[in-house]
């Protein structure tokens, strides 16, 4: 009778919790400094949220007090703290600011996104590596430029004297330069161009790193097969970065409220106001130039509402569609 052979399991030598914590106490260490950094700058602000729901606070009054709190030093708003909502729903403004932010943003979205798809799908197949160097190195320098400078430079340019007149009036396009800037059906073409120009060799770079990691074996059974370029980037290069270009596209639409503040204030004045007026601007001279930071605060909070509920929605019909989300 042959003896059972012993199947008892061999035990693993595994290490307790705090082992393994003291083993990697570096990267947990890393780690924590960064949860504290986002408690510290990104939570613990979100407190002054309160203020979206005062009648008027002014900045001499400490937001950590009771008084605060109970609303004695500053009233709490009407209907139910959300008065100054019903104010900016209800201003003559509303319907231009948010025409102008989703104007802008709708464009880009519509330009900017897919450009820089297609400008890298291009640059991908360039075989001159030292010419395909080159252009990428161009195109994505104008990226490191404040728009500041930038805008500096595009008042410039776009002046009834700048090089874009010259150039126009020397083409025989036009008999007289004018100031762009200046007239209103001019802006959102300008914003739109210049914010594709700065923005689409470094948008490109996040495509072509997710092209690298494609397998190349794949193309060489497409060629073999007797596939052309195009019919590759159709079967292979697209699908393959579908998951990029979705994620992208999430934040980009929960970013629709968001019009690139630095590149329209640089770009805004009185006489193109009519459509430069975004809901950025709008908060911004609410606050700064009138001192009302409970209604500009409250302004703030429905424009990240709206960006949260656009990104989740968004999400979802994402992860219906190709599997591919954000959460």
């Amino acid at each position: 009778m042959k003896k059972k052979e012993n199947l008892e399991p061999v035990l693993l030598n595994k290490k307790t919790f705090w082992e393994r914590l003291r083993d990697e106490k570096y990267l947990q260490f890393m780690a924590i400094c960064g949860v504290v950094w986002m408690l510290i700058f990104n939570y613990a602000p979100m407190y002054g949220i309160l203020i979206a729901f005062k009648k008027n606070y002014f900045v001499t009054t400490p937001l950590f007090s009771m008084k605060f709190l109970s609303g004695k030093t500053t009233p709490w708003m009407d209907h139910g703290g959300f008065g100054h909502f019903l104010k900016f729903f209800q201003d003559k403004e509303f319907i231009p600011v948010m025409t102008n932010t989703l104007g802008i943003s709708l464009l880009k979205l519509a330009i900017c996104f897919p450009i820089p798809i297609v400008f890298a799908l291009l640059l991908n197949e360039v075989r001159n590596q030292r010419f395909k160097k080159v252009v990428q190195t161009i195109s994505y320098l104008p990226h490191f430029l404040s728009w500041v400078v930038l805008g500096g430079l595009l008042t410039k340019w776009m002046s009834e004297s700048g090089l874009f007149n010259e150039i126009l009036v020397n083409l025989g396009l036009i008999e007289k330069g004018k100031t762009y800037l200046a007239y209103p059906q001019y802006f959102w073409p300008i914003v739109v161009i210049s914010d594709l120009w700065k923005e689409m060799g470094w948008n490109a770079i996040i495509y072509l790193a997710a092209i690298a990691g494609i397998d190349q074996e794949m193309y060489e059974a497409a060629r073999v097969d007797g596939a052309s370029r195009f019919r590759q980037i159709i079967s292979i290069t697209l699908p393959s970065i579908a998951g990029t270009i979705t994620i992208l596209f999430i934040l980009q639409v929960g970013g629709l409220l968001n019009s690139n503040f630095d590149q329209t204030f640089v770009l805004w004045n009185q006489l193109n106001s009519e459509r430069s007026t975004v809901i950025d601007i709008y908060t911004y001279n609410v606050a700064m130039r009138s001192a009302r930071y409970s209604y500009s605060s409250a302004i703030g909070l429905f424009k990240s509402v709206v960006a949260f509920i656009l990104l989740f929605i968004t999400n979802q019909v994402t992860k219906k569609i190709n599997d591919t989300s954000l959460f």
